[in-house]
């Protein structure tokens, strides 16, 4: 797990948050997540404008074995989503950290990005699971 972006958030249930410059948070899924899951086949993301809770689910993955569900890292609008995915849901797992982002998030508090996971502790996670 050394390939794990170093400036990213991560959550309990292995979805990653990354700050961009604007301050907006991207959310996508780990590697391990991938990993796991297998060939992703679609991906059912929510609505531009939707307001999201921090654990609410905002979407499904479906892969060859199994659907998921996918959960917000943080609290937000919803101000974008990858629309790349709809005809190309296998770049989640070609690319999960950059062309495999899902939606883009207006957070409610910027703060709460640094109240999740960093790399060193989603390791630690990894290792005890």
């Amino acid at each position: 797990m050394s390939d794990l972006p170093e400036n990213y958030r991560f959550t309990n249930d292995h979805e990653w948050a990354r700050r961009k410059n604007d301050g907006n948070i991207l959310v996508g899924i780990t590697a391990h997540a991938v990993e796991q899951l297998g060939d992703i086949t679609a991906v059912g993301l929510p609505e531009v404008g939707d307001a999201l809770e921090a654990g609410d689910r905002f979407g499904d993955i479906d892969s060859v074995k199994a659907v998921s569900d996918l959960y917000a890292p943080i609290a937000g609008k919803v101000v974008a989503v990858n629309g790349e995915l709809d005809d190309a849901p296998e770049a989640i797992n070609e690319d999960p950290y950059q062309a495999g982002w899902m939606i883009e998030l207006l957070p409610d508090d910027p703060a709460a990005f640094e109240a999740l996971l960093d790399a060193a502790a989603y390791r630690k996670l990894l290792a005890e699971a």
